[in-house]
């Protein structure tokens, strides 16, 4: 049985190649850009422009209102810095706000935002992980992206 090779294969080179497969893509990205650096505990992807989700990791289940207040945090960063954001039902601080990044806390686990031009990167980390990787991971994958045009 041959080996399938996304590169070479035209299926998946031409315009229009199905959602599932795309998912699959993005959700290999997600764990070798973001799981695999063990300081990232869940992360997704969402296209900002009808608030689908893309892509996410084993159990990070997110909902239509979760996912449109994390992207509509970014309509007023200043306000956003001051109240925080609630999230997974607990209260996150506002450590950053700016149009392209958030970051909050809550104790020792903490929640990264990152926007591109059409999609929104989230990410958790938890108390035994370090924020600055997290932090390092997501910007990266985000610039990835931008580099795109996504």
């Amino acid at each position: 049985m041959a080996m399938l090779s996304l590169e070479r294969d035209p299926f998946y080179q031409a315009k229009g190649v199905p959602d599932a497969v795309k998912m699959n893509q993005l959700q290999n990205l997600l764990h070798d850009a973001l799981i695999s650096t063990e300081h990232v505990s869940q992360c997704a992807i969402i296209r900002r422009k009808d608030c689908s989700l893309r892509a996410a990791s084993v159990g990070f289940n997110l909902l239509n209102d979760q996912m449109q207040m994390l992207i509509d945090a970014f309509k007023n960063p200043p306000q956003t810095r001051e109240e925080g954001i609630y999230f997974e039902d607990k209260p996150y601080k506002c450590v950053r706000a700016d149009k392209n990044s958030i970051y909050s806390k809550n104790g020792q686990r903490g929640l990264i935002l990152v926007r591109t031009a059409t999609l929104l990167l989230i990410a958790t980390y938890t108390e035994q992980m370090y924020p600055s990787v997290c932090v390092e991971a997501v910007e990266k994958l985000a610039e990835y992206f931008k580099e795109k045009g996504k």
